[in-house]
């Protein structure tokens, strides 16, 4: 199984992965964003999210305070 790297300490698929970003209940897709945007590459975040998606969903994410404030300033560097 290629497991994402942000992923580590599970064994999931990519597929997997996806399903839930698609079909998963509210607390799953909660869980795997915050997740996505505290250990992903930025650069690989929007291949797993769109930043509509973020932006719906951001005020409900539990992160760790330096990871929120940096999404926050580019939120708004971003005009949002």
């Amino acid at each position: 199984m290629n497991t994402p790297y942000f992923l580590w300490d599970y064994d999931w698929s990519e597929s997997k992965l996806r399903r839930i970003l698609k079909k998963g209940d509210e607390y799953q897709k909660r869980w795997l964003i915050a997740r996505i945007l505290e250990s992903a590459k930025f650069d690989d975040v929007f291949k797993y999210v769109s930043l509509k998606e973020i932006l719906e969903i951001f005020p409900r994410l539990k992160l760790k305070p330096p990871i929120r404030e940096a999404w926050e300033r580019a939120f708004k560097a971003w005009g949002y």
